[in-house]
């Protein structure tokens, strides 16, 4: 089992797609095992995001997850990170795969709805940043017998 961290953006928020967007990963057999709607304190924007701060859209970067409440939604499953990642699709809506979030609902590289982690260690640090431990449930779902076989 494995945990990522996703956060709905401000522009999916926007558009009123969280639902939508979130039931995809349950689709898909990923568990939400924590998620909240917030407004994020830019400190939080700032330390998510440090690993840009020499880049040069690392200001807007910012400026547009501050913008207005996002989503963050801790996820848990096989492999969740590539799963995540691969839903997602490409960064550019306008590249992304149809049959992708981004490919089915974006056309924009900044407006590109979810954030995931990418990989073991930025999922732990971010989920770490995002959510106590006491705010994450593990469960099993009477249906996890038939999405993953042992």
């Amino acid at each position: 089992m494995e945990r990522t961290l996703i956060i709905v953006k401000p522009d999916a928020v926007q558009r009123g797609l969280i639902g939508r967007l979130l039931a995809r990963f349950e689709d898909k057999g990923l568990r939400i095992i924590g998620m909240r709607l917030q407004k994020t304190p830019d400190a939080i924007v700032a330390r998510h995001y440090e690993v840009h701060k020499d880049r040069p859209f690392y200001k807007s970067l910012v400026g547009f997850m501050t913008s207005g409440p996002v989503v963050v939604a801790a996820i848990e499953g096989p492999q969740a990170i590539t799963v995540v990642r691969t839903m997602l699709g490409a960064t550019d809506g306008r590249q992304a795969a149809p049959g992708t979030i981004r490919g089915d609902f974006g056309i924009d590289k900044q407006f590109n709805l979810v954030h995931a982690s990418d990989g073991p260690e930025t999922a732990k640090f971010e989920l770490e940043l995002f959510f106590k431990p006491e705010e994450l449930v593990s469960y099993t779902r009477a249906s996890d017998a038939w999405i993953v076989s042992n």
